[in-house]
């Protein structure tokens, strides 16, 4: 039987979904964050005791939407189809990486997401959630593209499904980079007895920022021990229904980019029991550099879903 009940989260209000042996946590005063994920009591969600960090700093942890850009900007202006945007340095939205670059969008933890009455039934629970840019101080002036969104988180007894929505509600087409960055671990095994698991897609060269240089190689699908490897890399070409996993000791989370998301980044750093697999709608900094940007023409919508599959 599914349950969705409200809970008290590391100080936060959330919303509890469980089906079968599977719970999630959600935020939804603090940008809708997934803050845990459990199978068993175990929990999957790596720097899942951060939830202060993202609400106060906007570290991020667990599984964080990145709006209006996933990852990194080259700087706190860009252009769009002609149009100069400028980021004021001082926005409270804003927040840097350590080579001063925006990274990880303008709705970090934001408090305007309006959630849903959760529902639950034997199946399934389910919880929906609404944002308005124009119900976030500041975020039209930095990302001056009115629209809307809407998330649907979904749990069953294996998997947890996130469907997000952009609808374009102005005169103006609404670019789309916006992606998740689902921090991942298999606990009880070491990060050196992990298996990863990466299906056939295209290699995007970075410069020393993290940046895409316009280069690109085929990659070919990869499956190892993760042991001493480390990754910070970029990908475009992912096929519709391409898998990303990490195993070990018969356990198993593989996350399906279900629809909308062509391009991903992997992260798996030595210093932390943790890997992203980060479903992303464009490359990083597509809205500085225009490549693989998509958009939602005015009352059209963008719908991407990605789903944690848990064995």
């Amino acid at each position: 039987m599914a349950t969705s009940t409200h809970v008290i989260h590391q100080g936060a209000p959330g919303v509890r979904l469980a089906a079968g042996d599977l719970d999630a946590i959600v935020i939804p005063a603090a940008g809708m964050v997934v803050a845990s994920l459990r199978l068993r009591g175990d929990e999957l969600l790596g720097r899942a005791e951060s939830l202060s960090a993202w609400i106060v700093g906007g570290h991020t942890m667990g599984i964080p939407l990145l709006h209006p850009w996933a990852n990194r900007l080259a700087d706190t202006h860009y252009t769009v189809e002609g149009r100069l945007v400028e980021i004021d340095p001082e926005s409270p939205l804003l927040h840097r990486d350590a080579n001063g670059l925006p990274i990880h969008g303008l709705l970090a933890a934001s408090t305007a997401w309006k959630a849903v009455t959760p529902v639950a039934n034997d199946a399934r629970a389910r919880l929906t959630a609404v944002l308005d840019a124009e119900d976030v101080p500041g975020l039209l002036d930095a990302f001056p593209f009115p629209h809307r969104l809407e998330l649907a988180l979904e749990l069953r007894p294996d998997v947890l499904s996130i469907a997000t929505t952009l609808t374009a509600t102005g005169s103006v087409a609404v670019p789309v980079a916006f992606g998740w960055h689902p921090y991942l671990q298999l606990p009880r095994t070491p990060r050196s007895e992990w298996e990863i698991d990466l299906p056939p897609m295209r290699a995007l060269e970075l410069d020393a920022r993290q940046l895409p240089t316009g280069e690109q190689r085929p990659f070919d699908a990869l499956r190892a021990p993760l042991g001493r490897m480390t990754f910070d890399d970029a990908y475009g070409s992912v096929e519709p229904g391409a898998l990303f996993a990490l195993r070990a000791d018969g356990r198993e989370i593989t996350v399906s980019f279900d629809e909308g998301y062509p391009c991903g980044q992997v992260y798996a750093p030595s210093s932390q029991d943790v890997v992203a697999l980060e479903p992303m709608t464009a490359p990083t900094n597509a809205l500085a550099s225009g490549r693989g940007l998509t958009f939602a023409r005015p009352g059209s919508t963008h719908r991407a879903r990605f789903s944690v599959h848990v064995r």
